[in-house]
């Protein structure tokens, strides 16, 4: 490390070496943090976590049991040990509560005013943050698996929603009706991914073990159906031509640059596929456990050399190399199954949802040396406290003062 700072300081390295390099090992020490808790709220399973972009504090949750939590992940105590409050609580006891579990929440990309959830009582609400009441209603004729709006669009405002349909719907914010219908897949919608990269391309994954690629912009249909034999029909059977995986998908996730698609399959297997040609990089990360049969919450690690993925894994959150596939590292903690997870690119932190009601806080370990100036300053404070004559003390000031 002191090399990257004396190259930085010459000149002589670009600073983002830097950077990666750090972030990099604060990923790979990445542990269950006993001074950092997140209140427990939700009385059955977490389904579904989501931390906003813009000023990386506010982390959005919901349950099964249709509960949605909003938790400040900020530490203002000034101490080491404390919990992620929840600010405010959509708890069974509000009017406009979902009936039954809800299975996305996203942030509105631009500002935390506004947050959008979607449940198995077939709706999808828009949020007013303030109020905690919703502006907008969408109703749909089956379950609501998976919605997602764009990270990056200024063009649009369009919600790519997956259903029990195997339709893909288009709600517009701005209108607040369904503008556009996406047809091609044969089974139930369980995850849709707008691309971080390009505002008009949209991926799909359904039931009926394929992975689309949509230009919502084009009125014919989808540009590419992701092959996991790349086009090798000697290699596929006849029903698993044009097929990502060999069972359901039920996962979707870009990696930060949209250069490369994540997808998980119930036939335990990851895949990792070029976003612009739709060609499987064949790299092989083993048995990937998946018996979800709703949508599976994945994560990408950004501004990291190289990359990692953070995968749900029976009770545990798995860590693969993205390029390599190789497992570096189970993150074990839960009780119980675990549903989503979300990684903080600020930090460096994971925070994963389970079965077992708990959010928990993966946070990057100290170095040994920072934890000896820490305790060293603490000493050192200590010993000019005591160093004191009692005489030069007056009896009325208190300590924070």
């Amino acid at each position: 490390m002191l090399g990257y700072l004396t190259a930085r300081q010459a000149g002589v390295d670009d600073p983002l070496r830097l950077r990666r390099a750090e972030s990099t090992r604060r990923v790979l020490s990445l542990k269950l943090n006993p001074d950092r808790d997140v209140d427990r709220i939700h009385g059955n399973g977490v389904n579904t976590i989501d931390i906003d972009a813009v000023e990386g504090r506010y982390m959005l949750s919901g349950g099964s049991d249709g509960v949605i939590v909003v938790y400040d992940l900020e530490n203002y105590s000034g101490k080491l040990q404390y919990t992620c409050k929840a600010v405010c609580t959509v708890g069974r006891s509000s009017r406009y509560v979902h009936n039954f579990s809800v299975e996305t929440v996203q942030w509105y990309p631009y500002d935390t005013g506004m947050f959008v959830s979607s449940s198995f009582d077939k709706t999808m609400k828009v949020w007013d943050t303030e109020t905690l009441k919703p502006a907008e209603v969408f109703e749909f004729e089956g379950n609501v698996y998976s919605h997602h709006l764009s990270p990056i669009a200024r063009k649009h405002s369009l919600i790519a929603v997956g259903t029990k349909d195997p339709k893909i719907q288009l709600c517009d914010l701005k209108s607040g009706s369904r503008i556009h219908v996406l047809q091609g897949h044969r089974a139930e919608i369980l995850s849709v991914r707008w691309s971080p990269r390009y505002d008009h391309i949209l991926a799909t994954a359904s039931a009926d073990s394929k992975v689309k690629v949509w230009d919502v912009r084009r009125a014919s249909g989808c540009l590419f159906t992701l092959d996991q034999h790349n086009g090798d029909k000697s290699k596929a059977s006849s029903e698993a031509v044009n097929t990502a995986h060999n069972g359901r998908v039920n996962g979707l996730c870009f990696t930060g640059d949209g250069l490369y698609l994540l997808t998980t399959g119930t036939d335990d297997r990851m895949r990792l596929w070029n976003s612009a040609t739709g060609e499987n990089t064949l790299v092989n990360y083993g048995k990937v456990c998946n018996e979800s049969r709703k949508r599976l919450q994945f994560t990408v690690s950004r501004g990291c050399s190289p990359e990692f993925v953070f995968v749900p894994c029976g009770s545990s959150v798995a860590v693969y190399a993205l390029h390599t596939g190789e497992l570096v590292t189970m993150l074990r903690g839960h009780y119980n199954n675990v549903d989503c997870c979300e990684f903080h690119p600020d930090n460096q932190e994971l925070y994963s949802g389970g079965k077992d009601c708990n959010i928990l806080a993966w946070v990057p370990d100290l170095r040994a040396s920072d934890v000896e100036e820490e305790s060293k300053s603490s000493n050192q404070a200590a010993a000019d406290q005591s160093s004191v004559n009692p005489a030069f003390q007056d009896a009325w000031s208190s300590d924070e003062d």
